[in-house]
This record gives C-alpha cells, sequence and structure tokens, in this order.
C-alpha cells in the first residue's frame, strides 16, 4: 500500500514538471540523408538544446510550437521548412539551408546556404588539375545560367535553353568542346534528356561534369557535391553567434564552402583522359 501511494504521489509531481525546452527548432524531414548529414553538423558547433519537427507538424502552426518549445531561433532545412519558418514573426532568428539554388527572401533577420555548386568551382578544378579539358560549355536555362555561372572566371561557352528537346540539341552541337558542365535545372535535365547527353558523351569523347554522385554512376567524369556536414557545422556558427545577438541579419544566400569530388575512372579511360594521381586521391569516392 505506502509503495502506491508513493508512486501515485511521483506520478503527480512529475505531471506538474515542464518539458525541457528546446533553444533552436530544426524544422526538416529527418528521415532524409542529407538532413541526417546537415544535422550532425549542426550538432558540432551548436552547444544548446534542439529539437526536430517535420515541416507537415508545425503547418501553420510553428509560432505556436516556438512558444511552447519556448524556442529563440528556427533552421529550416529544405523549402517546405523555409516556407513556414518565414511566416514568423522577423524578432525570431531563422537560418534555412537544403535549398538547391537561392531563394527570393525579403524577411529581416534570416540568412541562409543554398547546395548548388557554382560553376567557378568547377573551372578552378580543370584549370588547377584537368587542364587539357580547356573549352567548357555550359548548358542550362537562363535562370540558373544567371544564379550559377555569373561568377566564372575562366572563360566558358554558357548555353541557355528553355526545355529539354533544347537541352539535348544544344549538346549534340558541341562537337568543338572538351567538356560539358550540367547545372541542377530539373526543367530541362528529365531522364530522357540525360540519357541523350551521356550517348553523344561517349559517342564525341566529350566528358559530362555532373551535380551529383548519381550523375557519376551513371557515366558523368566526375562532380562535385556539397558536404552537408560542413554546411550544417557552418550553420550551428551562425546559430550560435544569433543566439547571442538576437539576429542573423540579412543578407543573400550563400554558396557552400566545401565539396566532395566523386569520379568515375571508367569513363576517364574509355575518353581517353589521364586523371592525375592527386585527383584520384581527392576523390571521396570512385567508381567503378
Amino acid at each position: 500500500m505506502p509503495s502506491i501511494i508513493f508512486y501515485a504521489l511521483l506520478s503527480i509531481l512529475l505531471a506538474g514538471v515542464p518539458c525541457l525546452a528546446a533553444d533552436v527548432l530544426i524544422i526538416a524531414d529527418a528521415q532524409l540523408k542529407p538532413v541526417m548529414e546537415a544535422t550532425q553538423g549542426i550538432r558540432k558547433t551548436l552547444r544548446t538544446s534542439t529539437r526536430t519537427y517535420s515541416p507537415g507538424e508545425v503547418k501553420g502552426a510553428l509560432a505556436t510550437v516556438m512558444l511552447r518549445e519556448n524556442a529563440r531561433l528556427v533552421i529550416a532545412l529544405g523549402r517546405e521548412a523555409l516556407a513556414e519558418a518565414l511566416t514568423l514573426s522577423p524578432t525570431i532568428p531563422v537560418i534555412f539551408g537544403m535549398v538547391v539554388t537561392p531563394p527570393p527572401v525579403s524577411r529581416p533577420n534570416t540568412a541562409g546556404f543554398y547546395m548548388a555548386t557554382p560553376s567557378s568551382e568547377y573551372t578552378e578544378l580543370l584549370k588547377n588539375h584537368l587542364p587539357a579539358l580547356k573549352r567548357v560549355s555550359i548548358v542550362a536555362s537562363n535562370a540558373f545560367l544567371n544564379i550559377l555561372a555569373s561568377d566564372v572566371s575562366a572563360p566558358v561557352n554558357a548555353h541557355s535553353v528553355k526545355n529539354a528537346a533544347e537541352f539535348v540539341s544544344t549538346i549534340k552541337r558541341m562537337t568543338t568542346s572538351d567538356a560539358i558542365l550540367l547545372l541542377p535545372d530539373s526543367s530541362v535535365m528529365t531522364s530522357t534528356a540525360m540519357e541523350e547527353a551521356y550517348l553523344f558523351s561517349f559517342r564525341q569523347r566529350i566528358p559530362l561534369l555532373g551535380i551529383s554522385e548519381r550523375h557519376v554512376k551513371e557515366g558523368a567524369l566526375l562532380a562535385l557535391v556539397v558536404d552537408m556536414v560542413n554546411v550544417g557545422k557552418v550553420m550551428g556558427e551562425y546559430a550560435t553567434r544569433a543566439l547571442k545577438s538576437g539576429s542573423v541579419g540579412q543578407s543573400p544566400a550563400a554558396p557552400p564552402r566545401k565539396f566532395e569530388l566523386y569520379l568515375n575512372l571508367d569513363t576517364a579511360r574509355k575518353m581517353r583522359i589521364s586523371i592525375p594521381d592527386e585527383v584520384t586521391r581527392m576523390a571521396r569516392k570512385t567508381y567503378p
């Protein structure tokens, strides 16, 4: 009998104890691998309590969840998460990531990072390690060229296309290029268009420079892919400063700082492209 009374009293006392508050809410689909990697990075540099919610869990109610958690900052990963975060009062700092290209954001107290690799990273890699690939052509819609290829200092031939059919027909005219650089433009890079691009690439021995590890698996010579753990670390650093000052300011979305190289050595052999040993050592993974 005394033990029953003890546990009953303990239950009453615990019921009155509030849950531990989270200083930072992370809004993201926690099942996605890039989210896991970014979250891992965030927790390396952000030494405070966090709690993760999916965008669906906070849809239309993020401000209420913030109040309940007594949270002071939001990290939004993905466009759906960002859309929810932008509805918050501008007094709440918002840091976003996992968007392919910089979104238009006018909200104060908001900073973030996009995932796409700027073209200049590829041209620097070629200039420093694969100088034989001098004549580089870039194919994408005008919007993507303006965002990701406007900072290229090396001479490149940029080709603006409006749809997948133009993407394919334009690539097939690039018989004098040394390499063709792709941008993450899903409006023109359909699966059928990519099949045509790979066929042209191998027939003409003109390598594709892809945007993902999957592209390299499929036959692209190489790809520079954003290091999501590093992005998370930087976001954690931003969050740490914002929690101290109360603001992240307002600045355009920043590009990634660190990339992982994926390399297809079989493609290099078939196209008779010599890959220096140092480039192979730089690669996160080589195929096949």
